[in-house]
């Protein structure tokens, strides 16, 4: 049996897409939960001239160990709330998503 796919992410083709809620200028980037079935990410970056938007796909590279190439913006670009496109696999995205910022069960 597959796992479903956690709140705020699907499989798209060979990859993924994942929704997030965007906090600029935080103290320090990091995930921070889940937002109306968004992962919440705090940004260490103003909301100026694109700057969240790099700083996200900058982190979230780093975390998956993407190339940078493999984070697409698709949606939300001046927006607290933003889709990205991610070039890997869902499962994988799902559990790293679990380690950072566990969502609860159904019952």
């Amino acid at each position: 049996m597959v796992e479903p796919p956690c709140p705020g992410l699907r499989p798209d083709g060979n990859g993924c897409r994942l929704t997030v809620h965007v906090v600029p200028q935080a103290r320090r980037t990091a995930a921070d939960g889940w937002h109306d079935g968004a992962l919440r990410v705090r940004l260490a970056a103003p909301p100026v001239d694109g700057k969240a938007n790099e700083a996200l796909i900058a982190w979230l590279a780093g975390e998956l160990q993407l190339p940078r190439r493999a984070v697409q913006l698709q949606r939300g670009a001046a927006a607290r709330h933003k889709q990205l496109r991610l070039d890997a696999p869902w499962p994988d995205v799902a559990a790293w998503l679990r380690r950072v910022a566990p969502w609860p069960s159904s019952p």
